[in-house]
């Protein structure tokens, strides 16, 4: 293959910091109390790539968190996932484990789809052995384990920082020597000395790259969550920071560079959004964030931030977010909470009578968008003794659209019947919201003609 003209940008050099002892950043994470953040007076500035889109870890990272899936629930939700990215691409890639029948199954007939998006590809540990499972597959691309905090290297890896890099470099070149595109994974990566051993090691790899011909990868993994939005914070910590220092400093461009978060502290849907405002083009997400521990950015999150962020709509299904959540109820028997964005059973239900009676007047006053047209989920409410006569009117009303009939005015004898005998439950001791079908119950009782 002959060699693309990549030139590493790295305007000054960083040599790998060999340690006898490992660097905990103790300072940083005491762990008899939560982490800390600190700031050091340096900042960087907002630069977004160029395209920025997202990956997919529902396969993989998902997988560590639940029951595995079938091979048939893997190829129905792929299909979905096809047809939420559209064949623009949004939904870039998917990653699969290879190492049982049943993975190598459900990669196979995955392949059989011929969808140019979202693209098949591996992970497998930092091991020659391993490659033989990629090409047996014809993958062109698999990610490839190369833990990078002292955490790892000493604590769990027992080995040195010098042994860690040239295995993962030995690893890389076996890849690239099969023409396969490694993907790089620098778990821990914000709990790692960044100019002692991230950014040689980036360097190296973009070396590699020149030689090669052959693109690599680098994914930044915040195994445990403790990324940080904010610019101004120190590293290894600052999401901002962090991308800037491989792109400026290791000379990785902006397109090969991937943010893969976790939720412990509950900023995995910011600090991916962060990575993609920041230079770094991929970012990787689970749907309806299912990961180890607290789970990886939701997917469906992603798509209306990318959204938001782009002003890009063309191809992209976001009705197939409802789909994906009903799927998952139906065939997996996985039920979200009912508060969960986008797809929970009450997001976009309201129970207080006032914003029911916002939402008879104009509905955008209190529903996030047009939740009918983009997920196919019309704005709902639950009746409770809060919910007024507004809320039963909203209800009604809701009721009588899909029969095809004109709304009630929430001055109407029979709906003031009806929130007569709502409230009566509850002075009867009731403390929990009227079902949708014991609300129907009474429709049918005190408006026959249309209910009946």
């Amino acid at each position: 293959m002959e060699s693309a003209k990549w030139v590493t940008n790295s305007k000054r050099q960083f040599p790998l910091q060999d340690v006898d002892e490992p660097n905990l950043l103790r300072d940083q994470f005491p762990y008899d109390q939560p982490p800390r953040v600190f700031f050091d007076g340096l900042d960087v500035r907002p630069e977004p790539a160029a395209g920025i889109y997202i990956t997919d870890t529902t396969f993989r990272d998902g997988q560590q968190a639940r029951p595995p899936y079938t091979a048939q629930q893997i190829v129905d939700i792929y299909d979905m996932l096809h047809r939420l990215g559209g064949k623009a691409g949004l939904i870039r890639q998917c990653e699969f484990f290879l190492y049982t029948d049943k993975d190598r199954e459900a990669v196979a007939k995955c392949q059989e789809r011929g969808y140019r998006y979202p693209e098949v590809t591996g992970w497998i540990r930092a091991a020659k052995q391993d490659f033989h499972l990629v090409k047996d597959m014809g993958l062109s691309e698999t990610g490839i384990l190369t833990s990078c905090s002292d955490y790892h290297t000493f604590l769990k890896l027992g080995t040195t920082r010098r042994k860690a890099m040239e295995k993962y470099l030995d690893v890389v070149s076996t890849a690239l020597e099969a023409g396969i595109r490694p993907r790089c994974h620098f778990e821990d990566i914000t709990r790692a000395d960044i100019y002692g051993f991230v950014i040689p090691f980036a360097i190296e790899l973009m070396k590699l790259q020149e030689q090669s011909g052959i693109p690599i990868r680098i994914r930044l993994c915040d195994t445990m969550g403790y990324g940080v939005p904010y610019p101004g914070a120190t590293l290894p910590r600052s999401v901002p920071r962090l991308v800037h220092a491989l792109i400026h400093d290791a000379g990785v461009p902006g397109d090969q560079l991937e943010w893969h978060g976790h939720n412990d502290f509950h900023k995995v849907l910011i600090n991916a959004s962060t990575a993609w405002m920041y230079g770094c083009a991929a970012a990787n997400a689970s749907l309806f964030g299912i990961g180890e521990r607290t789970g990886n950015p939701p997917l469906e999150g992603l798509v209306i931030e990318y959204m938001g962020l782009t002003g890009q709509t063309e191809g992209i299904d976001t009705t197939v977010i409802t789909e994906l959540a009903e799927y998952y109820e139906r065939e997996i028997k996985l039920t979200l909470p009912e508060r969960y964005p986008f797809v929970g059973e009450q997001f976009n239900v309201t129970s207080a009578g006032i914003h029911a009676d916002g939402v008879i007047k104009n509905e955008e006053i209190y529903n996030i968008f047009d939740t009918a047209k983009i997920l196919n989920r019309p704005i709902g409410v639950n009746i409770t003794d809060k919910s007024g006569i507004a809320g039963v009117a909203f209800w009604a009303n809701l009721q009588l659209k899909k029969r095809g009939y004109a709304p009630l005015d929430k001055r109407d004898p029979a709906l003031e019947t009806i929130y007569q005998w709502v409230m009566k439950q509850y002075e009867n001791g009731r403390t929990t919201a009227l079902s949708n079908e014991e609300m129907m119950s009474a429709a049918k009782q005190f408006l026959p003609q249309y209910f009946s």
